[in-house]
Order: C-alpha cells, then structure tokens, then sequence
C-alpha cells in the first residue's frame, strides 16, 4: 500500500474533487489545502458550503492571485487537483519568470502553473470543458498546445480524456476533458520511457496507441471501441519555446491522447457502450416531496418554455449594421425521463432553454436543488447549509443551482481516482 497523498485542491467550489477522490479511497487521498474565491462576489457562498464540510484542512479563501509562492512552497503536497475556467491561453514574450512567457492577466491557468513550480507535485488531475481542445476557432488545439507546452518545460508528462459521464453509468450527458498530469523523474514515467520509447510519427502505428486506447490510466478505468473514430490520429513536437507554440501551432488535438517529453500522441475514440446510464426518473424525489416552488402553474411561463425550446429563426443585426438570420434547432418539449440528464448550466432552474423542464403527471415542474446534487453524484442536500464565522445558515435555492451547474460528476473523478491509486501504489 503506497503512502497517502496529500492534496491541493484548487478552485475546489463546494468539493468534487475531494469527494470524489474520498470516495475511492480516503486513506490514500487526503485533502490538506484548499482554495476557493469567487471574483466580484461579496458573499463567498462555496467557500463557506466546503468549510462546513471540511474544517479540518487548511482552506483559503482568497484570490488565487494573493496566494504568495512562500505560502505555495509551504505546502508539502503530492498532488494538485482543480477544475479551472477555459480562457484565453496565448503567451508573449517576457523576460520575467522562469518560463520566459507572460499569459494575459486573470487567466487562472497561470496560476496553476505558478503552484506547480513552487510545490514541484507528483501528480495533478484537472478538469475543463471538452471545446478546450479546440479553442480558439482560428487556431484550433492552440490553447490546449501551449498548457501541454507550459507542463512539458516544467518536467511534466500527461495523458487527457473526454469522458461522458453518461457514457460510463452516470446520470447526465456531461462532456468534460480531464487531465492527468505526472512528474518525468516518478518511476511511473520512466516505466513509460521503457516499454513505449519515444512518441513518433503516427503514420507508424505509434507505440502510444495501445496506451492511449488500453494501457493507460483512461484506458483501463474508462474503455473505449478498439478502433479510432473516422481513423483520426496525429501526433505534434513541441518547439523549444512555448511561445513558439502559442504563435504557430497547426495540428489536431483529438479527445484523448498522451504528452511526454515534449510529444504528443491524439486519437479520436468513442466509449465502448456497454454501461448503461441512469436516467432521470431515477434520481427524482417522490412528488410528495416536492416543494410546490417548483412546479410551474404560470401559463406564460409555460408558454416560454415551449419557445425557448423550440425551432427558430430571427432576423438579427450585428453591432456594425449587418443583418443575419439566428437560428437554433428544435428540442423535446420537456424532458424525456427516460434518458440521463443533460448538461446541467449555472443558470439551471431559471426559464431558459438549458433548464431542465420536467412533465410528470401531467404537470410542468422543474428540478430540485437535491436532485441537481444527484446528476453531479453529490450527497443529498450537499450544498444546504454553510459557515459563516462559525454560524451555520441556510444556502439560497438558486445559489445551490448555480453550485451544481458549475460542479462536475464526483463518480467520474471516483473512477480516476482508482486509476491514480493503483499507478501510486504499483510505481511510486
């Protein structure tokens, strides 16, 4: 049994990370320092919901920007975990900072980067949505190019996945890209070094690809069909310098690959299908539970769901004077209780086409804040009370939405997190 690890869990909202990994095996991964801060707000709701739940780590509830590199160094951590937003990532030249680049202020990937360089982690395990991976649409895979860039010249090797938690017996169609991240000098690494060698031409029926598809973390703990969708594979090196990348990068960037020493490997797959997800019906509350809030009785407001969720076409006119034509595809008047739960927004519950809207016995309702806790596999009524210097209070109905719009699924960490414990356990 390898010795626990102990966890940095940034931009840690109200938990995901942690309660994701404690579920696969708390002895191993143990939670000592979190962050939270939500900008522009005076009231920090989710730093106050993961205090209440987690007193006993040391939880800091400033901007991350205002966290020193003494106190990063401070931090004796084995692993950084965090879900980050998906910004900006291109680089100038400086000639400040050990990476000789300068990303654009605010972009919290910097900082993750910053904590990286002072704490030196074995391991880091991020979360993002999956058009990451094609961002920006005039230079598709640029962004994404220069994170693994930025890693790879601070000694790090890595390996990402788009996973549908529907794919894998969740509750909600939730497409998010996550990224294990490993320290070139683990034994894990040089495992890699020795069975695979050197990344090389995909052309050549690469040696990565039995990793990317079976052998590796994602592999194993998420399958996949055996060959790659449309036959999409490509492989890309880095130059010396990450703004090179950020400048010049062409190449595609697929939904699941590996980076190592300063290569990747991407191949486009699909899930192998035979886990069947949970649908809706099966994570609602008996009705009789269901405060009356929560059903909608206004016909108008009926009536805007319909529209909302419809097919339209509307004749718009851009700031500059030119006119165009909107348009959106049509959608289910209501949501089938059949199938898992779509992607879950910040604005879900409020009358907008990405909310939820419920049809049960002939009467319109929309999701409760415990069952939005459900589709993101949270405890029931995880996110009702919070600590505020040291009261405990009631958390508002739509800040608990918003909590779970910006949430990730905790069973698809669980299921990585088994992964992470068994490479700790057998290599490092």
């Amino acid at each position: 049994m390898g010795k626990p690890l102990k966890i940095l869990e940034l931009f840690a909202g109200v938990g995901g990370f942690r309660i994701g990994l404690e579920h696969a095996d708390k002895n191993t991964f143990q939670t000592c320092w979190s962050n939270q801060y939500e900008p522009a707000r005076k009231s920090q709701d989710a730093f106050e919901v993961y205090n209440y739940h987690f007193p006993d780590s040391d939880n800091i509830g400033i901007d991350i920007n205002d966290i020193s590199d003494k106190k990063f160094k401070s931090m004796d951590a084995d692993m950084i975990v965090g879900g980050f937003p998906c910004q900006d990532y291109s680089v100038a030249r400086t000639t400040h900072g050990e990476l000789g680049i300068q990303g654009k202020k605010g972009v919290l990937f910097w900082q993750i980067i910053r904590a990286a360089q002072n704490i030196r982690p074995k391991y880091m395990l991020f979360e993002n949505v999956d058009r990451l991976l094609k961002a920006p649409s005039k230079q598709r895979g640029r962004d994404f190019s220069i994170m693994l860039s930025a890693l790879n010249k601070l000694g790090y090797s890595l390996e990402w996945r788009v996973i549908n938690a529907a794919d894998y017996g969740g509750p909600q169609r939730r497409r998010r890209v996550y990224i294990f991240v490993f320290r070139n000098d683990l034994a894990y690494a040089k495992h890699l070094d020795k069975k695979y060698g050197e990344i090389k031409d995909p052309s050549e029926h690469d040696a990565y690809y039995s990793y990317v598809m079976k052998e590796g973390l994602f592999g194993k703990q998420f399958p996949v069909k055996n060959m790659p969708y449309k036959g999409r594979i490509a492989s890309y090196v880095f130059p010396e310098d990450v703004v090179d990348t950020s400048d010049n990068f062409k190449g595609n960037v697929f939904n699941s690959g590996i980076m190592h020493h300063g290569r990747f490997f991407t191949v486009d797959t699909k899930a192998l299908g035979n886990e069947k997800p949970i649908p809706l019906r099966d994570i609602l509350q008996p009705e009789s539970a269901v405060n009356a809030n929560y059903y909608v009785t206004d016909q108008n407001k009926i009536n805007k769901f319909k529209y909302l969720r419809g097919a339209k076409k509307i004749e718009r006119t851009s700031s500059t004077g030119h006119t165009y034509v909107f348009s959106e595809g049509g959608m289910s008047p209501y949501d089938d209780l059949k199938l898992p739960g779509r992607t879950m927004l910040t604005s879900e519950g409020s009358v907008n086409r990405s909310t939820h809207f419920l049809k049960i016995n002939g009467r319109y309702r929309l999701l409760t804040p415990i069952e939005a806790e459900r589709m993101q596999a949270f405890p029931d009524n995880w996110t009702k009370i919070k600590l505020v210097n040291g009261e405990k209070m009631e958390v508002s109905n739509r800040m608990r939405m918003f909590f779970m719009g910006n949430a990730l699924v905790t069973d698809v960490i669980k299921r990585i997190g088994l992964g992470i414990k068994t490479i700790h356990e057998n290599y490092d």
